[in-house]
């Protein structure tokens, strides 16, 4: 949800340069994430691999703006957040052993259809952008896995968290000074910075993690598909923005596939009785 919430706040820093915005973000929100938790790399297990998560998180932010520069936004969201799920369900499978169920497989593929049709279809569909777009979704899977596996090696959450993004930071500090900081001096473009770092970055990714702890990564990777529901609650309730009645049954689609993932397996096939003597058991 709270990732949902970055494109309303980004409207604050209107004409800045969108990668600059997204560095900023990085920076800001991988610096407090490291001051807060301490990353200690060096102990942590599997230090290799997140130092290449870092990377990956820097990456996927370069690969979703050059998708949707070539391609558009909407075609290039829907196929890098839509995306991010389903790999994470292969590469959770291929390196865990972690085979996905079939009910989460259906309710993705609806999530990802309800996404796609509440941001629309919009725009000129490049093959270069789709490609870009991919290889964002696979650059958030790789690092959504990554972070899941050393957590369950008994890595504290909030290092890890603190280890990948900190590295982040370092890697898009200089994607910042490159694109420019000007900006940073209007207390609107300052605010908004710290706004995504702060809370869309530092806090979501704080409580992603410890969500990692006893949820699935693959379960984790649908249920960030709220974002663009959020997202498009907020146009509706603050913006004004309002929703075709295709959007809205993209917007419900959406939502329900995410309950249905979010369940327990097996919740819903015992009756009422059933579960309350299962919990008093």
């Amino acid at each position: 949800m709270l990732w949902g919430t970055a494109g309303t706040a980004g409207l604050l820093a209107a004409g800045v340069n969108p990668v600059s915005l997204a560095a900023a973000r990085l920076v800001a929100g991988g610096l407090v994430l490291a001051a807060a938790t301490g990353p200690a790399l060096w102990r942590l297990p599997r230090r290799g691999s997140l130092v290449a998560a870092a990377v990956a998180v820097a990456a996927y932010q370069l690969c979703f703006f050059a998708a949707i520069g070539r391609t558009g936004v909407a075609v290039g969201t829907v196929v890098a957040i839509g995306s991010g799920p389903i790999f994470t369900g292969l590469l959770s499978w291929l390196l865990e052993g972690e085979r996905p169920s079939r009910r989460w497989a259906g309710a993705t593929a609806a999530a990802v259809a309800g996404c796609a049709v509440l941001t629309g279809g919009g725009g000129q569909v490049r093959a270069d952008g789709v490609l870009f777009a991919l290889a964002g979704g696979l650059l958030y899977a790789f690092y959504a896995v990554t972070a899941a596996r050393v957590i369950g090696a008994g890595a504290p959450s909030d290092r890890v968290m603190g280890a990948m993004f900190g590295g982040a930071a370092a890697v898009m500090l200089p994607v910042l000074l490159w694109t420019g900081t000007s900006w940073l001096a209007e207390p609107r473009g300052l605010l908004t910075a710290l706004y995504l770092g702060c809370v869309t970055t530092a806090l979501a990714y704080i409580l992603y993690g410890r969500g990692l702890r006893t949820t699935p990564v693959a379960t984790a990777a649908t249920l960030s598909l709220a974002e663009p529901a959020v997202a498009a609650l907020l146009g509706v309730t603050v913006l004004g923005e309002r929703l075709t009645p295709l959007a809205a049954g993209g917007l419900a689609l959406l939502g329900a596939s995410l309950v249905a993932v979010a369940l327990p397996e097996g919740a819903r096939a015992l009756p009422e009785g059933a579960r309350g003597a299962a919990r008093r058991r």
